[in-house]
């Protein structure tokens, strides 16, 4: 039976997967991989649709009694947090832009890790309207007017100054500013009963390392995927997002992991979890 692998077109899952995914790992079973993005992966994953899957570290609450968290394969660094922009034009109330009060804000999912970090930084401030967007039509949507501001992730990074959009926070910035950790982002599960976990790590652990190994061997393989991405941009998205917690969380990887859940835990804003995850 092949093991069935959900993971997003982004460049950062098909360079770390693009071993596994090809049966370039040893002892690994062959592999049925579904490419989606995280709203999707993070609802798919309450049905136990896959058997390893890629989600955000803010739907763990609502998974982690189906799934075991692995240690590797997943996005968590430094400098890679999800953005607030707004066209920079646009100004709050009391003409501050940082003020968005009553704005419309388009988020790319209600579990996402991004839109959990966006509710923990306006807790103390005036709330403002949500609605969920499919993530390519976020920045378009700001830039026309259509909404207020916009919380995006990945690749717009790199790409919003061509909208003609302004960073209001990056949000990145602001929990390593307030926890000095990491910011965890994506997280890589394994359904309990369907495969061993620490056989999965492994497949992973080795994928990562053929790919660093062997940086060229994917190159079609993820531009492929990569949704029109000029290549410059899939080669600092992966610079960016695949990092030494990407092998391996490690001591600093799985605090970052438990301040985040358990800040969100104790502002009720997810179910609680058993601390320490690992």
């Amino acid at each position: 039976m092949p093991l069935s692998l959900a993971i997003s077109p982004c460049p950062n899952d098909t360079f770390v997967f693009h071993a596994l995914v090809h049966g370039l790992v040893p002892g690994a079973p062959p592999v049925e991989v579904t490419y989606a993005d995280v709203d999707v992966t993070n609802t798919a994953a309450e049905r136990g649709a896959y058997d390893l899957v890629k989600v955000s570290y803010a739907a763990l609450p609502w998974l982690l009694d189906d799934y075991h968290l692995l240690p590797c394969g997943g996005a968590l660094g430094r400098g890679c947090g999800p953005l607030v922009l707004t066209r920079g034009d646009r100004h709050g109330p009391d003409g501050d832009p940082a003020d968005l009060t009553g704005a419309t804000v388009a988020v790319p999912g209600d579990r996402t890790t991004a839109y959990l970090l966006f509710r923990l930084w306006s807790a103390q401030r005036p709330p403002a309207r949500i609605e969920v967007v499919p993530f390519h039509e976020i920045m378009p949507g700001v830039a026309a007017g259509r909404y207020d501001a916009g919380l995006v992730i990945h690749e717009a990074r790199f790409t919003y100054p061509r909208y003609g959009l302004t960073a209001l926070v990056d949000l990145g910035e602001w929990w390593e500013a307030d926890t000095g950790l990491p910011i965890p982002l994506g997280a890589i599960l394994a359904r309990r009963g369907a495969v061993d976990p620490d056989a999965a790590a492994d497949w992973i652990r080795q994928s990562v390392r053929r790919a660093w190994a062997d940086p060229a061997a994917s190159r079609d393989y993820v531009l492929r995927h990569a949704q029109e991405m000029e290549r410059d941009v899939v080669d600092r998205h992966i610079a960016l997002y695949v990092n030494e917690f990407t092998a391996e969380l490690g001591e600093e990887g799985w605090a970052a992991v438990d301040a985040l859940l358990g800040r969100a835990a104790a502002a009720g804003l997810t179910p609680p979890v058993a601390s320490p995850l690992r």
